[in-house]
Order: C-alpha cells, then sequence, then structure tokens
C-alpha cells in the first residue's frame, strides 16, 4: 500500500531545497559554532592539568564540601591516570560551547514563555517534539547541513537539550510571589529592575535545576554526536563498539560517568535554596558552640 501521506520525502525535500537557497547564513553560522568550539577547546587543553583539576576542587569544596573535593581528585587522577585527559577536555569543550548556544536561546525563550500565554502555548508541543524525538535524528539534518565535525554535534546536543532549561525557567518565573512583584512595582521598580532584582533572583532555583538537567542531557547527546565526527570521548566509545573492546568501552565509559558525576553535584548546588554552609560545616566540623552545655 502506497503512502497517502508522505511526510518524510517532504521534510527531505525542505532540507535540501534550504541548503540549495542558503545565501550564506548557514555557513556563517557554523563558523561562528566552530570558532567558538575550537577556541574552548585549545584553551581546555592548553591549560595545565593541576590548573583544570584544582579548579574543580576548589568549587567543589566551596560548594559541597571536603568529601566530595577529595572525590573530584580521584575522579581527575583516574582520568589522567587512564590517558583520557585530552578526549575529556574536548567533551568538555563541546558541553561548554553547547551549554552557552543553549543558556543564550533558552533563558530569553522560557522568559518569554512565562510572559505570554500565547507563547506557551506554541512553545510548549515544540519542546515535547524536541525532547522525544530520537537523538539519532537530530544528526542527520545537522549533517547535511553543516558537513562532518564539530558544528553538527554542537548544534544537535543545542536542540536536544534546550528543553529543560525553557520549561524550567518559564515555571520558575510563574511561581514567583505576585505580592513581590507588585510591591516592587509600587517602589518604581522598572521592568527590567523587577525582572533582574525580584523575578530572577526568586526563581533561580528552578533556573539552575534547569542548567543542571540540560548539561546531563548534553553529556548524553555529545557521546552520540561522535558518530558526525564531534571528537572527544565519544570517539572511544564508538571505537569500542566497532570493535567489541570492553576494557575500551569501559575505560572511556568510566570517563563520561566521572565527568558527569562532578558536573552534576557542582552545578546542583548553585540553585539551592537553603542557607550556604559555612567554613565549618565545609570541613566537616560542629557548629561553632554546639559541643558547649
Amino acid at each position: 500500500m502506497a503512502d497517502f501521506l508522505p511526510l518524510g520525502e517532504w521534510v527531505d525535500a525542505g532540507v535540501k531545497r534550504l541548503i540549495e537557497n542558503d545565501p550564506g547564513a548557514l555557513q556563517q553560522l557554523g563558523a561562528g559554532v566552530e570558532r567558538l568550539t575550537e577556541g574552548l577547546e585549545n584553551l581546555l587543553l592548553a591549560a595545565p592539568a593541576w590548573l583544570i583539576a584544582g579548579v574543580f576542587v576548589a568549587v567543589g569544596f566551596w560548594r559541597v564540601g571536603w568529601k566530595f573535593a577529595l572525590f573530584c581528585v580521584a575522579c581527575w587522577v583516574l582520568i589522567a591516570g587512564t590517558g583520557f585527559w585530552p578526549q575529556t577536555m574536548v567533551t568538555m569543550a563541546l558541553i561548554l560551547a553547547a551549554t552557552l548556544l543553549r543558556l543564550a536561546i533558552g533563558l530569553p525563550l522560557g522568559l518569554w514563555v512565562a510572559r505570554s500565554d500565547r507563547a506557551a502555548a506554541i512553545v510548549r508541543p515544540t519542546l515535547d517534539f524536541m525532547q522525544t524525538m530520537p537523538a539519532f535524528v537530530y544528526l542527520i539534518p545537522a549533517a547535511m547541513l553543516f558537513g562532518l565535525g564539530r558544528v553538527p554535534g554542537v548544534l544537535a546536543t543545542v536542540i536536544f537539550a534546550m528543553p529543560p532549561v525553557v520549561r524550567l525557567t518559564s515555571l520558575g518565573i510563574r511561581q514567583v510571589n505576585r505580592e513581590q512583584v507588585e510591591a516592587a512595582i509600587s517602589f518604581g521598580c522598572t521592568p527590567a529592575q523587577v525582572l533582574f532584582k525580584v523575578e530572577i533572583p526568586a526563581a533561580l532555583p528552578s533556573i539552575m535545576a534547569g542548567i543542571n538537567q540540560t548539561i546531563m542531557m548534553a553529556l548524553s547527546m555529545v557521546i552520540i554526536a561522535s558518530m558526525v565526527g564531534a571528537g572527544g570521548l565519544g570517539n572511544d566509545v564508538l571505537a569500542s563498539i566497532q570493535r567489541l573492546d570492553i576494557g575500551l568501552g569501559f575505560e572511556s565509559g568510566l570517563a563520561v560517568v566521572l565527568l558527569a558525576i562532578m558536573l552534576d553535584r557542582i552545578t546542583e548546588t548553585f540553585g539551592a535554596s537553603g542557607p550556604r554552609r559555612s567554613l565549618r560545616q565545609r570541613l566537616g566540623l560542629p557548629a561553632r558552640g554546639a559541643d558547649q552545655p
């Protein structure tokens, strides 16, 4: 039975027509993404290993505590000891580039959705489509439009991992106490001041939760993006599958897991709404005066 709705053919024809009639915008977009990703990659690869590890350890101690700081030390020792430091830096550059692009698009979009019910009615089904479409599907048009390499991998990651930051930004802004907003307006605050001094600080836990989730989704996507030449740890995971090399697959997969745990634990603390932990608490010491009767 012939297909009475050749949707796939229409999409294929539309992408080909876009490529044929492109005035150069796609090339400029690809060049910009390439420069951003390559710059981050060169920066991370040029930085001393002790500096990168030290930043993670210091931030881990500041935000979580000394036990997690020691865990970060162990993670970087394992990654460097197994020889996956360069690949891990490439993967981190891909994640950072995709995260910067997602935030540049997703945060304003989330604010727009929070402000407009009509925009929400349009954007939310689109986000459902983006989040439920199999990740491999994004690689096909990205590779057709931008060729092989970092660019299609980064852009496919941006599309796949953007929904959480848009959804949770919108949710956080909508849940801000209206009385606080009205009070700020009554005291003469401009709309920009209300946004940056009242709404965003109040919605920050939800916004940071969205950023945390989008980073975790990006980690899973950059591994898949190795199929179009994105590089990084995904290349080793893909090579281990092709060669049925269990050892290589375990080592490269372990590097991905350790990087994901460190990024997850650190970023989730920035969305915590509770009181900041004191230095004594981060060191695991009892609070001052707690041992007195």
